[in-house]
Order: structure tokens, then C-alpha cells, then sequence
């Protein structure tokens, strides 16, 4: 498990170091850029080394090594057009085929997560739109993105109170949902039966999260809350991790 820690800060460290920063969202950076994260949301599936390169040659060719399951990165700002994302297994040459590919059309002020989901027989890189618009005032947003095999349908609801999303399935993406901001616990509950877990949660009022819901090495769920959009200090932030719970 140390050894697993480790690893996975060393990828996000690498992803971080490459570029994937808080960035400028103001008017003018935004009428002519967009945002890109990567995502490895398969279970089953190896570290990859993931590439990212313009179409149209805007940017040079990135390379992101050894992102295992798990890592979300930050944002990074890009130049409006189209871009190619490609993942190999974690060391393979460059000169070798991709695994996988695909293109992700990038528009002035939008925002997108690109992730390999599914499970490794069936894998597939997704092009995932992020709605990073801000809640009204006293408001706050939230999604899940399910990715656990373990509990491959999920209800999430506060405990004790509303239902967030029902029947979730494994290697789909909710869309945002407007909520009370606010500390709760969150209650993930496996749909025909099994273990719930449990995620304390703050929600703050006018910012955009992800709740993404992983398997956890040696059985069972763990979930991450991340910050997709801050009301306070401008919007993107990207996959900063801000609380993570009691694993079940």
C-alpha cells in the first residue's frame, strides 16, 4: 500500500510538473482557449503513459508516463482546435501503436475530461464535457463519475436525507446537479445489495466538484471529492483532491 501511494504521487507529481497547473481564466484567455484533463478510470487496466498533441501542431507533443488508476489531473490550458490523446502501456516505446486514441475538439472556454474507462477487455478513452458554469448563490454543484467494478450500480444520497443520483453504472458520468452547500455524509449504496460506504463531504457555496468512486486495492470502494470550478480564485482548478473518508 505504501509502495502504491508512492507510485500514484509520482505520476500526479509528473502530470503537475508537465504543465497541468492552475491556469488564467479570464475573458480574454478564455475566448480563445479551452481546458483538458486526463483520467485513468479503469480498474483492471495497468499504468499507461498517455500523450496529448495538436492536430493542427498549436502545441508539441506531451507525454504523461506511468498514470496509474485513479489519477485525475488538472487542467491544462489549450489553444482552441483539435487534439489527439493516445495511451500505451506504462514504458512501451513510443514508436509502438497506441493502445488507444482519440480526438477531443477543443472550444473557446469549454472544459473536458479525457479518461480510459471501462474494464481492460473493453477498454475506451472517453471525451467527457464538463460543465464548469457556476451555481447561483447559495448553491453548489456536484456529479459522480462511477468508477468501481466492485459496485457496478450505485445510489448516492445524503444520509438521511436527499437522493443525489440512483443507478449509476460503472463507467458513466452523471450530469451536474445543483445542491444545498453545506457539510454532510454522502451514502454510496451498492444497488441488489452489499456493503454502503460513507464520504464526509463540504460542499462550498458556488463551487463545481466531481465525485469520483474507485475501487480499492484489496476489495471494497473508496471516493475522492474534487474541485472542478472554485467561486473564489477563478474556475478551472481541476482534480485537487479535498477530502477523502472512511474506506468500506
Amino acid at each position: 500500500m505504501i509502495e502504491l501511494r508512492r507510485v500514484v504521487t509520482l505520476a500526479t507529481t509528473a502530470l503537475v510538473a508537465a504543465g497541468m497547473s492552475t491556469l488564467d481564466v479570464s475573458p480574454a484567455a478564455a475566448a480563445g482557449t479551452g481546458y483538458v484533463r486526463l483520467a485513468h478510470l479503469s480498474p483492471d487496466t495497468p499504468a499507461v503513459d498517455v500523450y496529448l498533441s495538436s492536430v493542427t501542431g498549436a502545441i508539441g507533443r506531451k507525454k504523461f508516463p506511468s498514470v496509474p488508476y485513479g489519477v485525475v489531473s488538472t487542467y491544462q490550458q489549450l489553444p482552441t482546435g483539435s487534439y489527439a490523446v493516445a495511451m500505451r502501456p506504462a514504458g512501451a516505446p513510443e514508436s509502438d501503436p497506441p493502445v488507444l486514441t482519440t480526438e477531443v475538439i477543443v472550444a473557446g472556454g469549454k472544459a473536458y475530461t479525457v479518461a480510459g474507462v471501462g474494464k481492460h477487455a473493453a477498454l475506451g478513452l472517453k471525451v467527457i464535457d464538463d460543465d464548469l458554469a457556476l451555481p447561483p448563490a447559495g448553491k453548489a454543484k456536484v456529479r459522480i463519475v462511477q468508477a468501481s467494478v466492485t459496485a457496478p450500480i450505485l445510489d448516492v444520497s445524503v444520509s438521511g436525507g436527499p437522493s443525489i443520483a440512483s443507478g449509476v453504472a460503472f463507467a458513466t458520468t452523471t450530469a451536474y446537479q445543483q445542491v444545498e452547500p453545506g457539510r454532510f455524509t454522502l451514502r454510496l449504496q451498492p444497488v441488489g445489495g452489499g456493503a454502503a460506504s460513507t464520504l464526509a463531504v463540504d460542499l462550498g457555496t458556488g463551487n463545481v466538484y466531481s465525485l469520483i468512486v474507485l475501487d480499492k486495492a484489496g476489495g471494497g470502494l473508496k471516493a475522492e471529492l474534487r474541485v472542478d470550478a472554485l467561486r473564489q480564485g477563478g474556475v478551472p482548478t481541476g482534480g485537487v483532491t479535498v477530502t477523502i473518508t472512511r474506506e468500506a
